[in-house]
């Protein structure tokens, strides 16, 4: 299959495509005589791999490794769940830091009486530096 066609049955634009060819995480591909690329369905499998892993957020150094693991079936998964631990601790904290922001918010809205500019807590609350 040509590009265009690993494309649409992997759900990733084309440019991501050649993005992960130039980063390391998905191979180069044989071409035809005409110069265009040909891919199969391992291709497919792989980059529904990283899609995957990179909606869950993991970064490529991070892929390349799982990807790495997948290729050794008997090797403990040991580096998978460290990777993954990983991930998770960042997702907790950022889930922190958007909560923390979700009050702050909140808190702006409601003290707001929508009265004029100058009495605005909105703008207050911005005009003050974050402790």
């Amino acid at each position: 299959m040509q590009i265009g066609d690993l494309s649409r049955n992997a759900g990733v634009n084309v440019e991501t495509i050649r993005y992960y060819e130039r980063a390391g995480v998905l191979p180069v591909p044989a071409r035809q005589g005409n110069g265009r690329r040909v891919y199969g369905e391992a291709d497919v499998r792989r980059l529904g791999f990283i899609r995957h892993a990179r909606d869950l957020g993991f970064d490529l150094q991070s892929v390349r490794t799982l990807l790495a693991l997948q290729e050794q079936p008997e090797a403990s998964c040991t580096d998978a769940s460290r990777i993954a631990q990983a991930q998770l601790d960042e997702v907790e904290r950022r889930l922190a830091q958007l909560q923390s922001l979700r009050a702050e918010l909140s808190r702006m809205v409601v003290e707001c009486r929508k009265g004029v500019v100058a009495e605005c807590r909105v703008i207050e609350a911005l005009n003050t530096s974050p402790s």
